[in-house]
C-alpha cells in the first residue's frame, strides 16, 4: 500500500486548489478549440493535464478522452527522464512514442516544465491526435504494417522551443515528413499556448497561496483520490472474476479471432489485472504497448466510479501483469498504431467483470470505435493540394440493468471526442455526405436495448489519386449482449464504383484501396449489446421503438416476439397484436437455443441463399460468416459461439 502523507491544507484551501487545477486544464481545451488548424483536434481529439514536478498526473479535464487517461504521466515521466537538469523557463518538449507509455504515433504531446522562480514546481502537458504523421498510406494507418517504420514518424522527446525561443529547425524537419504540414505547424503553436495557459494559472495560484501550499496542493489532491479509491475497493467482496473479448483477426495468419483475456482480483484494497492466456502479437497495427494497456484498464475501471476525480491517485492502487509481445504487451518495434482495437476489447472485458460486482451499474458491450480514412489530391484547392479526410462515426452502448443504452454516442475510446458535422468535413474535403441517420435494428435486442448505431454514405467529388483506408473491427468478434441480450450487427465499409455501379463489400480492417471521384462508400456502426432476455422486454416499449424507427416491424418480431399491428403507419398507428405476441414468444422460447447450435454449414447456406442476414446469422444462430461471400469462418464461428453460450444462452430461461 502506498503510503499517503498527513493532509497539511485546510479542507477550503484544498477545495480550491483541487478545483483550480482541474480548471486549469479545462482552460487549456478551450484555448485548443480556439486556435487548431487541425478539423480533427477541433473535434476533441485531444486531452491535457497538469503533473507534479515528478511527472505524476495531478489533474485532466472534465471532457478528456478515455483513451489518454492513464498515459499522460508516463510520457511526462519520459521527458523528464530525457531533460532532467537541463530544462528551462520557456522550454517546451514534444514526444509521441507509444513504447515510452503513450498511446499511438498519432496522438503528439507538448510537455513544459512549469518554475517558480528557478524552482521546478510542475508540467503542463497537451495532446492531439495529428491527422498525418507520415508513414506509407494518408492518416498513418497501415492496416498492413508489421513493424512501426511503416507507421509514421517516431518522435522521442525532443525540445521545439528553448527558453521561449521557437525551434523551427526541428518543427519544420517533423512537419516535412507528413501530408499537412502547414496544419502540423499551427497544431504546434496551438499546442504550445495551451500549455502556457496551465502555467500562467499555476503561477498565478503560487502568487495568491505560496510556493508550498500549491505544491502541497498538488500531493494532497492526488492522496484523496487514491484514500477514495482505496476506501470503496476494501468495501467490495475479495475474489478473482474473468472476461475474455477478442480482436477480429491476424490478417496474416488466417481465419479465427485474437483473443485478450483478463483476470482481475481484488484483495483488500488493491487490484491485480492479469492478461494471461492473451494472444501473442499480430501481423497487424492492431497491437497495444504496455501504457496504451494501463489506459483501458483505469478507463474501463473510472467507468464505474464516475464522481471520483481523475489523476494519479487513482493509479497507485491499480498492478497490471500482461506477458511480454503479446497483443496487450507490444514491444518496439511492433506495429501499434491500431491500439484502439485492443483498446476497447479492454475496457468492454471490465465493464463485465464490473458489472458483476456492482450490478447496479451493470452494462453490456458497447460498440467499437472506427476510423475512416483518405486521402489525394484535392482538385478544388490549388493553395492546397493534398488533403486528409479523417472521419469516425458515433454508435451505440450496450443496454443497462434497468435502462436502454444510450443511442448514437461517441464511443468509450473517447467519449469527450464531437460527432464530426458533414458540413465541416464537406468545407474541407472533397466529400459530400448523401445519408446520416440513425441504423433501424441496430441496437442488440434485450430486456433493455443497446443503444442504436448509424449509417453513412458518402460520395468522393473532385479528388485524384485518392486512397482509403478502414481502421475497425467487430466484424467478427460482434458487439454482445449479457445477462441474456443479443449481439448488434457486424462492422464494414461497402464502396459503390461510380464506373460500374458494382459493389464492393470491403469488410472492416483494410489501406490504400483507391477509389476515384464518383464513388460511393457507406458504412454502418453497430449499436450496444442487448441487456437481458429480449423476450422479457414490455411489448410497449417495443412498440415505442417501432414508432421511433429504431426497430422493424420485421425484427420486433423476429428478435423480441412482439407482433405489431400496421394501422396507419404515416401517422404512426401501431399496436401489439397480444395474441399473436403470445405465441411468438412461446415459438421463440422453445427453438432458440437449437436454433443457437445449428450446424454452421446450413447457417452459411441459409445466408448465401437469401433467407436470413447477418443480424439473423449473428442474433440466431450465433454464426460468422465472410458476410460478402457468406463462406463461413469456421474457428470465430466456434469462438462467437462459446461468447454467445456464456453471456445469452445460459441465462434464458
Amino acid at each position: 500500500m502506498t503510503r499517503l502523507s498527513r493532509p497539511d491544507l485546510d479542507p477550503v484551501t484544498f477545495e480550491v486548489l483541487k478545483n483550480s487545477f482541474i480548471t486549469s486544464v479545462d482552460q487549456m481545451a478551450e484555448q485548443m478549440l480556439r486556435t487548431c488548424y487541425s478539423f480533427v483536434i477541433y473535434n476533441r481529439d485531444f486531452s491535457n493535464g497538469l503533473h507534479d514536478a515528478d511527472g505524476n498526473c495531478v489533474a485532466q479535464g472534465n471532457s478528456d478522452i478515455a483513451v489518454h487517461v492513464g498515459t499522460l504521466h508516463y510520457t511526462c515521466k519520459d521527458v523528464i527522464r530525457a531533460f532532467k537538469g537541463d530544462m528551462y523557463p520557456g522550454d517546451v518538449y514534444a514526444i509521441n512514442d507509444p513504447y515510452a507509455g503513450g498511446t499511438h504515433f498519432s496522438d503528439v504531446r507538448l510537455i513544459r516544465p512549469i518554475f517558480d522562480e528557478e524552482t521546478l514546481i510542475g508540467f503542463s502537458q497537451s495532446n492531439g491526435h495529428w491527422s498525418d504523421l507520415g508513414g506509407s498510406v494518408p492518416g498513418s494507418f497501415n492496416v498492413a504494417a508489421h513493424e512501426m517504420f511503416g507507421e509514421a514518424v517516431r518522435i522521442t522527446p525532443i525540445r521545439l522551443f528553448h527558453k521561449g525561443k521557437f525551434c523551427a529547425d526541428v518543427a519544420n524537419m517533423i512537419a516535412a515528413n507528413t501530408r499537412d504540414p502547414a496544419s502540423i505547424i499551427g497544431d504546434i503553436h496551438s499546442q504550445a499556448q495551451a500549455t502556457q495557459v496551465a502555467e500562467r494559472e499555476l503561477q498565478r495560484l503560487v502568487g495568491k497561496y505560496g510556493r508550498g501550499q500549491v505544491t502541497q496542493g498538488m500531493e494532497e489532491v492526488q492522496d484523496y483520490v487514491e484514500r477514495a479509491v482505496r476506501q470503496r475497493i476494501s468495501g467490495l467482496p475479495d475474489g478473482t472474476w474473468e472476461a475474455v473479448d477478442y480482436i477480429d483477426r491476424d490478417p496474416g495468419a488466417g481465419e479465427g479471432m485474437i483473443p485478450i483475456h483478463i483476470k482481475m482480483t481484488i484483495k483488500g484494497d488493491e487490484i491485480l489485472y492479469d492478461f494471461e492466456g492473451s494472444h501473442p502479437t499480430i501481423s497487424s497495427i492492431y497491437n497495444s504497448a504496455h501504457g496504451a494497456t494501463f489506459s483501458a484498464v483505469v478507463a474501463g475501471m473510472k467507468t464505474f466510479f464516475p464522481d471520483l476525480p481523475l489523476n494519479s491517485g487513482f493509479y497507485r492502487m491499480v498492478t497490471i501483469k500482461a506477458p511480454r509481445n503479446s497483443v496487450v504487451s507490444a514491444e518496439w518495434p511492433v506495429a501499434v498504431t491500431g491500439f484502439l482495437m485492443p483498446f476497447e476489447k479492454i475496457m468492454n472485458a471490465i465493464f463485465e467483470m464490473w458489472s458483476q460486482i456492482m450490478p447496479e451499474r451493470a452494462i453490456a458491450c458497447a460498440f467499437n470505435l472506427e476510423y475512416l480514412l483518405a486521402g489525394g489530391n484535392d482538385l478544388r484547392k490549388a493553395e492546397k493540394p493534398i488533403y486528409m479526410f479523417y472521419e469516425w462515426l458515433p454508435g451505440g452502448w450496450g443496454g443497462r440493468n434497468g435502462k436502454d443504452g444510450s443511442d448514437v454516442t461517441t464511443a468509450c475510446f473517447g467519449t469527450g471526442l464531437m460527432s464530426q458535422p458533414s458540413e465541416g468535413n464537406e468545407r474541407v474535403n472533397p466529400t459530400r455526405a448523401d445519408e446520416f441517420q440513425i441504423k433501424q435494428d441496430s441496437a442488440g435486442p434485450g430486456k433493455w436495448r443497446g443503444g442504436a448505431g448509424v449509417i453513412k454514405a458518402s460520395t468522393l467529388l473532385e479528388a485524384d489519386n485518392t486512397v482509403i483506408s478502414y481502421i475497425c473491427d467487430r466484424e467478427r468478434a460482434v458487439v454482445w449482449g449479457v445477462e441474456g441480450g443479443l449481439p448488434s450487427m457486424p462492422h464494414g465499409l461497402m464502396v459503390e464504383h461510380a464506373d460500374t455501379a458494382e459493389q464492393h463489400w470491403l469488410g472492416s480492417v483494410f489501406s490504400n484501396y483507391k477509389i476515384r471521384s464518383g464513388d460511393k462508400f457507406t458504412r454502418p456502426t453497430a449499436g450496444g449489446g442487448g441487456y437481458g432476455d429480449p423476450l422479457q422486454r414490455d411489448p410497449e416499449r417495443v412498440r415505442q421503438d417501432v414508432i421511433d424507427e429504431y426497430v422493424s416491424v420485421a425484427r420486433a418480431k423476429t428478435d423480441y416476439g412482439v407482433v405489431i399491428r400496421v394501422n396507419d403507419a404515416d401517422l404512426l398507428d401501431y399496436d401489439v397484436d397480444s395474441a399473436a405476441t403470445d405465441r411468438a414468444r412461446a415459438h421463440i422460447r422453445a427453438n432458440r437455443v437449437a436454433w443457437a447450435r445449428m450446424d454452421p454449414e446450413d447457417v452459411s447456406r441459409m445466408y448465401r441463399d437469401g433467407e436470413i442476414d447477418e443480424m439473423d446469422a449473428v442474433r440466431q444462430y450465433a454464426v460468422i460468416l465472410d458476410w460478402g461471400s457468406g463462406a463461413l469462418m469456421p474457428r470465430s464461428t466456434q469462438q462467437f459461439r462459446e461468447s454467445f453460450e456464456r453471456r445469452s444462452v445460459a441465462h434464458w430461461t
